[in-house]
């Protein structure tokens, strides 16, 4: 370490080391939010998808490939978390992937009110394609263990505005230290 001015800086190696901390240690800790239920930030017994927040802050400051990656990893470790069937590696990867494009669009700006814009949106395209992939199943597996096709959607509805509300309210929760972190 050298000493700058009175204060000691990092090495690169450090650096990168702190940085694979921070993004691990964030991932797994929206991870094991996700399934938790805490009085005051529930609607309609939905809580705020934490894993969706993630990655569409990942994406804002990665390309489309490590942001698509990032969803499917993800989205494998909350699978394995709530149910048999993968259902979340493909919305998140998806989700990755529109955020990074809107990203390199340069749509995007670094602005917490237009993030949570894009967070609310993008929880309604994730229960959609959850949605989506459920109906498949059911339609293609007459042993599927989900419930009809009516009740998938009309249960859809409330899941996806419930989640989209609660998701784009505590985004600044997320987006203020990772952004910030992300940006040095």
């Amino acid at each position: 370490m050298t000493a700058s001015k009175g204060k000691e800086t990092l090495s690169d190696f450090q650096k990168t080391c702190l940085n694979v901390l921070i993004v691990v240690g964030s991932g797994l800790l929206c991870l094991l939010l996700s399934p938790m239920r805490f009085p005051g930030i529930e609607l309609l017994g939905v809580s705020p998808n934490w894993l969706l927040i993630w990655v569409v802050i990942w994406s804002i400051h990665h390309p489309i490939f490590d942001s698509a990656i990032a969803g499917i990893v993800l989205g494998l470790l909350q699978d394995g978390l709530t149910g048999p069937f993968p259902t979340h590696a493909l919305s998140l990867a998806i989700i990755g992937m529109l955020t990074a494009r809107l990203q390199r669009q340069r749509i995007i700006q670094e602005n917490v009110v237009l993030i949570a814009f894009i967070v609310f949106g993008m929880a309604v395209v994730a229960a959609t394609v959850i949605a989506l992939q459920m109906s498949a199943r059911h339609l293609l597996w007459p042993d599927s263990p989900y419930l009809s096709l009516w009740q998938i959607w009309r249960i859809h509805q409330r899941v996806a505005l419930s989640s989209a509300i609660l998701s784009s309210l505590w985004t600044p929760a997320l987006y203020y230290p990772l952004h910030r972190w992300w940006k040095r």
